[in-house]
């Protein structure tokens, strides 16, 4: 019997397998088609007279690669060290301090993601207009307000299993605030961080919405590049897988380099 719900068990496995990597087969194997050998067959493997690799060459350029990789990195990598600066300092004030006050500031910045970005983005762009914070540096000040909420709840929800006798231990040593958030209290919380790190990473690399919305074209993102392969009359589906899969390329290089920091985050998290 175990024998039997092994071997389905591995049946289904494969099968989802199978229906999880076929996105990227698609991609990858249509971005190295002509047009023609696009609409031919989506599901083939490029042919004689149907492979090519100026696909790519021709994307690098349209999409002015090296720029537009360097504005989502920035806005990426200083949006989430802010973000997560930001908001475990504050989950542990509010962990800390046990208040009606700071329940209720909790239960704000909770109720905060029931909120719609769409109902506020004009207001929003509006003011920013203004103040002449339309560009990646309003951004990264809009990420910090947008996606505080979820990070500050999953920290505090962490750091209640966080022992205050640490703090008091510290205290007496002469130890001040700071120094026992960054120094006992930040390195606990890594598990938490890879999580939230990662969140927020996926979410702003991602992102077309808001940038789309506050970014000069001279700003512009990998997401924001790619909607020019999209016209109102053509829709160059060559081009735009070859850059879909560059722009998949720094998202896999990330995790080969952070695989090892992911894992121990995920494994200490459990064992905790």
């Amino acid at each position: 019997m175990k024998k039997t719900s092994r071997f389905f068990l591995g049946i289904l496995g494969l099968i989802l397998g199978i229906l999880w990597i076929f996105p990227f087969y698609m991609i990858l194997t249509n971005s190295f088609k002509t047009p023609k050998g696009i609409f031919a067959s989506v599901l083939s493997l490029p042919g004689n007279g149907q492979a090519t690799t100026a696909n790519y060459h021709n994307s690098f350029k349209a999409l002015d690669f090296i720029s537009s990789l360097g504005h989502s990195l920035l806005i990426t990598v200083v949006s989430v060290l802010i973000l997560v600066l930001f908001s475990s300092m504050a989950a542990y004030a509010l962990q800390r301090n046990k208040s009606k006050l700071s329940g209720a500031i909790l239960m704000l910045f909770v109720s905060a993601m029931l909120i719609p970005f769409q109902t506020v983005m004009i207001p929003l762009t509006a003011n920013f207009g203004q103040v002449h914070m339309l560009n990646m540096w309003g951004l990264m000040f809009m990420y910090l307000g947008f996606d505080a909420s979820l990070s500050i709840f999953l920290y505090q929800g962490t750091m209640g299993s966080i022992p205050i006798a640490m703090d008091e231990s510290a205290e007496l040593e002469g130890a001040n605030r700071f120094q026992i958030f960054f120094k006992i209290i930040f390195p606990m919380l890594t598990p938490i961080t890879v999580t939230v790190g990662i969140l927020n990473i996926i979410a702003i690399w991602n992102d077309y919405l808001l940038p789309s919305l506050v970014l000069p074209q001279n700003q512009y993102t990998i997401p924001l590049q790619m909607f020019f392969f999209f016209g109102q009359y053509t829709k160059q589906w060559h081009l735009a897988l070859a850059g879909l899969t560059l722009s998949i390329i720094p998202v896999i290089l990330f995790y080969i380099f952070a695989q090892r920091y992911i894992i121990k985050g995920v494994t200490d998290g459990a064992v905790k």
